[in-house]
């Protein structure tokens, strides 16, 4: 009889300390911390963004390395000027070791209709991407899921997704939507592997990353 009443008193206690477990969002220090450029990442280390160099040709080098043989050689005949870069092309694009940080958004079974535990987890993301230290950065806002439910309708979803995070972030916090580039991931760059049709928790997330200045 003792022993059924202790299980009794001790369920409660377990089934109240399991929400807070399961709470590990970083604080909006940590994610300033993860998105800086030169800034300490959660899991430890450094690391920073590294851009394509629009300004950089490949015979560069070689024009510098050769340039006492070229005055002496004769003059060669003249070559036609090389097109102009277009703005797409000369566009920097992020490697994929860019700083990231990944954070478990909760929404509405099935919607983009962002829960009370999802405002919480966007207001300390709001307060980063707000403060001084990543006020000149852009982001990249990805939206994913797990892999229960067709592959189109998830990807759907999860744009849907990334783009109420951006609405959130410029209605509450004023972040520029110029700041901001949303795309839905889908089942696509799961965290955990797994097969179709199976729910995982870690695998809803929202992935943001720095795209530089």
């Amino acid at each position: 009889m003792r022993a059924a009443i202790f299980s009794l008193i001790a369920a409660p206690l377990v089934l109240t300390a399991l929400p807070a477990a399961a709470q590990s969002n970083p604080s909006s220090d940590q994610i300033i911390q993860s998105l800086k450029p030169t800034g300490n990442l959660l899991g430890g280390g450094t690391r920073g963004i590294r851009v394509a160099n629009p300004n950089a040709t490949q015979d560069t080098p070689q024009a510098s390395a050769s340039g006492a043989t070229a005055a002496a050689a004769p003059a060669p005949a003249m070559r036609a000027p090389r097109p102009t870069r277009t703005a797409s092309a000369a566009a920097p694009a992020p490697v994929a070791d860019a700083p990231s940080v990944s954070l478990s958004v909760q929404f509405a079974s099935g919607s983009a209709d962002l829960t009370p535990e999802a405002r919480q987890t966007l207001d300390q993301l709001g307060k980063a991407l707000s403060s001084s230290d990543l006020a000149q950065y852009r982001f990249r806002i990805e939206g994913h899921t797990d892999t229960v439910g067709a592959a189109s309708a998830n990807k759907t979803l999860s744009q849907q997704r990334a783009e109420t995070v951006a609405a959130y972030l410029q209605g509450k916090f004023g972040v520029s939507m110029d700041r901001l580039q949303t795309i839905g991931m889908g089942e696509d760059g799961l965290l955990v592997p797994t097969p179709p049709n199976t729910a995982n928790e870690k695998n809803r997330r929202v992935n943001v990353v720095n795209l530089g200045a």
